[in-house]
This record gives C-alpha cells, sequence and structure tokens, in this order.
C-alpha cells in the first residue's frame, strides 16, 4: 500500500477526502465503479498515510488532520466537484444501527401508520401515544426518537 500511495501522490495533483462510515463492501464497489476512469478510491491505514505525507509530501500536509475515521482518499486530476457530485448520487439511506452516533434528527410524525391493531405494545414499549382508528394504530403527537451527533439505542 506504501508504494501504491508514493504513486498516487505523485501522479495526481488533487485529493479529496471521503468519508466511509456505514459503507458496505458491495456499495464501496458500485461507487469506486461509478468514479472508473476519473479518480482513484484508496483505502489504508491513515496512521501510514500521515507518515508518508508528514515525510516526504510537506505540499498536502493540511490533509493529516482531516484523516481520522473511516476515510479514504480521492486521487484525481479532474474536476473534484464533478467527483463529489458523482459520489452524493451514490448515497443512500441506511438503517441505524445500535450504539452508532445518528447523523440526522429522527422523528416519527403523527398520523395512520398502516400498523394492524395487534402492534400497539411494540409502540407502547416506546412509550408513545396510540390510538386506533378505522382499523389501524394511529399516532398522537409527533414523538422526537433520537438527537443528531446522539448515541442511537438498542430500543430505537
Amino acid at each position: 500500500i506504501l508504494c501504491k500511495l508514493r504513486g498516487l501522490l505523485d501522479t495526481y495533483s488533487k485529493i479529496m477526502i471521503v468519508g466511509a462510515d456505514n459503507v458496505g463492501s458491495s456499495h464501496m464497489q458500485k461507487i469506486r465503479a461509478s468514479i472508473r476512469g476519473k479518480g482513484i478510491l484508496l483505502m489504508g491505514k491513515n496512521t501510514m498515510v500521515r507518515r508518508v505525507i508528514r515525510a516526504e509530501y510537506k505540499k498536502f500536509e493540511p490533509l493529516i488532520p482531516q484523516l481520522e475515521g473511516n476515510v479514504g482518499l480521492l486521487f484525481t486530476d479532474g474536476d473534484l466537484a464533478e467527483l463529489k457530485d458523482i459520489i452524493l448520487e451514490q448515497k443512500v439511506p441506511a438503517a441505524a444501527k445500535s450504539g452508532a452516533l445518528a447523523p440526522v434528527d429522527v422523528v416519527i410524525p403523527a398520523g395512520d401508520t398502516g400498523l394492524e391493531p395487534t402492534q400497539t405494545a411494540f409502540l407502547q414499549a416506546l412509550n408513545i401515544a396510540t390510538r386506533i382508528n378505522k382499523g389501524q394504530i394511529m399516532i398522537l403527537n409527533d414523538v422526537h426518537l433520537v438527537t443528531a451527533g446522539e448515541k442511537v439505542g438498542a430500543s430505537q
């Protein structure tokens, strides 16, 4: 990976840092296919990348503080805005996992749910006020489940 990183740093003039939290391998494969010919996405150990940049590529040193967490480097000589648009097109919503940080607020809106009356116990366990209306469960008030930046609990 070090030789490949050195080659990419020598070859390409532009680098974009790409976050890859909660991205599965098949989804990553689709992203790589969509940018093929326009850029190269390198996922690697952040400490190794930092070490190579500090030692040999001083012009890319401003990137070092951004190399935290699950990130990759997207190398290109083309238009960064175009590549950003291509990657954002690939973005899909995913279910929250227990223990992960919520990227957005989660609110259950008031109104009909389409659930059968036999499933009221599930909503009552979450302290959500409900009523049965025309053979469906109806939520009476908007319910704010998770705030952005909070850890998602098992019951949420």
